[in-house]
């Protein structure tokens, strides 16, 4: 990282993981440690202790998501039913308290519905619960106070304590009340789109405007926007198994051409060449291309892309 061009991003996905990965597995102290130190020597040591503890939780976070999606999709297979249920409740002796909420926030996301995933122990169990939009999950689990110990959280995101004995009947109980109050509209993923855009408005001077709204996140979202009737000038399918989705786009109102990438997109979206789109995003800066331009003997000035929320 460059000290002068450290912003939201490198905070929030490069810098924050790693501090915070200590007190998932290991102890928060040598984060502080870190944060005090003075000496560049031990500086160093403590970043790499940060690294590879970060890479650990990434890795365990990766195994435990893919079980608990496993085990979601083995239930579906169990009811004979190609419904999901309305609370995704997912429980197993090896998940780490640590990463637990991690877990259920990925779950919620990828099947859209609310999520709690725990950590079974021996005498008590812990658990996290992550929410959609519009269904309060703390008010939703302090509604069962009878069967727990402690809980605590906020409308998108929650934890509790319950005694390993009554989590069968927790359980039960909470599944049953979801389908009652969870009605089919809060389970359908929606996107808010702020404003209608033509490629060619798309430039630097816009993107500088809007990064004056910033920091970005779930009190302020970041600004999204659709083109509609876009041609897709290239595609390609990138990361790890093809996982994510790379195209240009261009219009047939004016020369404009961009790039965009769709994460997690690759295996979901089916597209080709000279197909006509509609596509949702945010507008971001594409920094390897601009250090690229710059070794080429370009400026280096700012290379935009758009981040793509949806594609149909």
């Amino acid at each position: 990282l460059e000290k002068q061009s450290i912003g939201v991003y490198e905070i929030g996905h490069m810098v924050a993981p790693r501090l915070n990965a200590m007190g998932r597995l290991e102890y928060a102290m040598d984060s502080l440690r870190l944060i005090c130190t003075k000496n560049q020597k031990r500086a160093e040591e403590l970043a790499r202790l940060l690294g590879s503890t970060n890479k650990e939780r990434q890795d365990l976070t990766l195994q435990t998501v893919l079980h608990a999606k496993d085990y979601v999709e083995s239930e579906k297979r169990k009811a004979k039913s190609e419904k999901l249920k309305s609370l995704l409740f997912i429980s197993h002796q090896s998940y780490e308290q640590g990463i637990i909420g991690l877990v259920a926030g990925k779950i919620a996301e990828e099947f859209y519905r609310p999520a709690i995933v725990v950590s079974i122990g021996e005498k008590y169990s812990k658990a996290s619960a992550r929410s959609i939009s519009g269904f309060n999950i703390i008010e939703f689990i302090r509604e069962h106070s009878s069967y727990l110990m402690d809980a605590g959280g906020h409308p998108m995101a929650a934890g509790f304590t319950v005694e390993t004995t009554k989590l069968v009947a927790l359980q039960k109980a909470l599944e049953d009340r979801a389908e009652l109050v969870l009605n089919k509209d809060l389970l359908i993923r929606s996107l808010k789109i702020d404003c209608e855009l033509p490629l060619s408005a798309i430039n630097v001077s816009l993107y500088e405007s809007l990064q004056k709204l910033a920091p970005f996140g779930m009190g302020n979202p970041e600004p999204t926007f659709i083109s509609k009737g876009v041609t897709v000038e290239d595609v390609r399918w990138v990361g790890q198994e093809g996982k994510h989705l790379k195209l240009v786009v261009g219009s047939q109102k004016s020369d404009a051409k961009l790039n965009g990438i769709g994460f997690g997109m690759g295996e979901t979206v089916k597209i080709h060449i000279g197909d006509r789109v509609d596509i949702v995003y945010t507008i971001d800066e594409n920094e390897w291309l601009a250090r690229r331009s710059l070794g080429e003997g370009g400026n280096g000035e700012k290379k935009l892309q758009l981040k793509i929320k949806s594609l149909n």
